[in-house]
């Protein structure tokens, strides 16, 4: 047998609505065309687009039976299916629960309540039925409500606690002419075609209006992530200030510029595996300068240049080790190695953005890697003021007006200053960064001329953005589980300007 042919739905509408004037209900009327309410409620935002048909929208909420109910109503409430699986003799409760099985609990909690079962004497295991015929009311109850009927609202209560019922929303709606009414409506032309053109009828044609206030398709372009665009802003600052960018492409680092020619002791608890990557391969720098090695290996052994030093054995295979760059300051070393090798001495403004890398456990505030932002100046006479109030217009330029300094420890810099901002949403000082004076433990085996001074800060370039963006989970933002669309829906951030 053919299947019936679909109807037309708005053809039989309109021929509804021009013989009878209204739908009063387009749930009935749907399903006296024998379609889906949701097609015919297609048509009706169709003609309602264009004025043709007037619509009142009618709400009502209904309690519904959940899929739970629906087996209950099948198959009988959890109660009366345990009361049906006990024998004459009684069963045991495995016996049971194998076979109603996620509905056991609440079937014996819910029977023994009603009295229809009890226990052998002595045995609490043997569950014995105390009625033979019982009246499954839940069921009866679910039925009334699926098929529409009303029910008191102590019954309601009780499903809604035992969660068989929800409330539904259902949403239909009532018709009638609209000031655009036609009994057949033209299909408007949405584009002019070329046998519009060679026939000539374009000019009775009737064209549907342009919707200019439509959304176009969304345009294909990339996003900056957050990371890069507060990295640019801190850059552009750099520059502002007159600084020059350091060569920061070497992840991979020896010991010996990583932490020695820093006047880093070779027992320094930072040089522990626990906290530091070791390469197994290459595992040992070989090329380094003799003449500064020597200089840098005195300086620990035995002091200089006003120091008495570290005072123990220094080990040239220790400071050939390879790692993970810990610090970009690394690079600040091989930078200052080199402009001390220049003649005559220059001063100069360096800076650095890049990845750096500690073992340490991650958590919303750690990662293994993540980015260091560092600057330093180097010239003569250079002071502790003078690194304050370059620390001032920075920090200032991104927005971190009021500032505080602690004085703190490092092994490469004497003063070290440990930096602090007031941060408005938290009501509190916060840590943004560590700075100091590199000392001249450090400097003068390098070969810089007597009376220069180097001033430098470090700060990390996640906790900004972070701050910035409202991210509260460093894994949010750098790494495997970043949010796309949260780099897509995010404003620019303007760095205090």
């Amino acid at each position: 047998m053919a299947d019936k042919p679909s109807p037309d739905v708005e053809a039989c509408l309109l021929a509804h609505l021009n013989s009878d004037g209204e739908v009063q209900d387009s749930r009935s009327y749907a399903s006296s065309l024998g379609v889906s309410h949701k097609e015919l409620e297609d048509v009706i935002k169709s003609l309602s687009a264009f004025r043709i048909v007037e619509t009142t929208d009618v709400t009502k909420e209904t309690w519904v039976v959940t899929e739970e109910a629906k087996g209950y109503v099948a198959n009988g409430s959890p109660e009366a299916q345990l009361v049906a699986a006990i024998p004459p003799e009684g069963a045991s409760k495995d016996v049971l629960k194998e076979k109603l099985g996620s509905i056991f609990d609440i079937g014996m909690k819910t029977a023994a309540k009603n009295k229809w079962i009890g226990f052998e004497k002595g045995n609490k295991d043997l569950v014995l039925r105390k009625v033979d015929n019982i009246n499954d009311d839940l069921q009866e109850q679910l039925k009334r409500l699926e098929s529409g009927e009303s029910v008191s609202d102590k019954v309601i209560d009780d499903l809604k606690r035992r969660k068989l019922i929800m409330k539904e929303k259902s949403i239909w709606y009532a018709l009638k002419k609209g000031p655009q009414f036609v009994a057949k409506r033209k299909k408007l032309a949405t584009d002019v075609t070329q046998e519009h053109l060679r026939s000539g009828d374009w000019k009775e044609i009737e064209f549907k209006d342009y919707n200019f206030g439509a959304q176009g398709q969304p345009i294909a372009i990339g996003y900056a992530q957050p990371l890069l665009e507060v990295r640019e802003a801190i850059e552009n600052i750099f520059l502002q200030m007159g600084f020059s960018e350091m060569p920061t492409n070497n992840f991979v680092e020896s010991s010996f510029w990583n932490f020695d020619a820093l006047f880093q002791p070779q027992q320094h608890p930072a040089r522990d595996s626990h906290d530091t990557f070791f390469l197994e391969a290459p595992a040992a720098t070989k090329q380094l300068p003799e003449d500064y090695l020597e200089k840098v290996k005195e300086v620990h052994e035995s002091g200089g240049y006003g120091s008495k030093g570290y005072g123990y054995d220094w080990k040239r295979e220790e400071a050939e080790k390879n790692l993970l760059r810990t610090h970009t300051t690394a690079v600040s070393t091989r930078m200052l190695y080199k402009l001390a090798q220049e003649k005559p001495f220059a001063p100069k403004r360096y800076y650095s953005i890049d990845r750096v890398f500690r073992n340490e456990a991650v958590d919303r505030t750690h990662l293994a890697e993540f980015h260091q932002i560092e600057g330093l100046i180097c010239d003569y006479g250079l002071t502790l003021g003078d690194l304050i109030g370059v620390l001032e217009d920075f920090f200032s330029s991104l927005g971190m007006s009021k500032l505080r300094f602690k004085p703190a420890y490092n092994p490469y810099t004497e003063p070290s200053m440990e930096i602090f901002s007031y941060h408005d949403g938290l009501k509190k000082w916060v840590e943004v960064g560590n700075s100091g004076m590199f000392r001249p433990e450090m400097l003068l085996p390098m070969g810089l001329p007597e009376g220069v001074n180097v001033i430098a800060w470090g700060l990390s370039l996640e906790r900004p953005t972070m701050i910035l963006y409202g991210i509260d989970n460093i894994r949010d933002l750098f790494g495997p589980k970043v949010d796309f669309n949260l780099i897509k829906t995010n404003p620019l951030c303007r760095l205090g300007l």
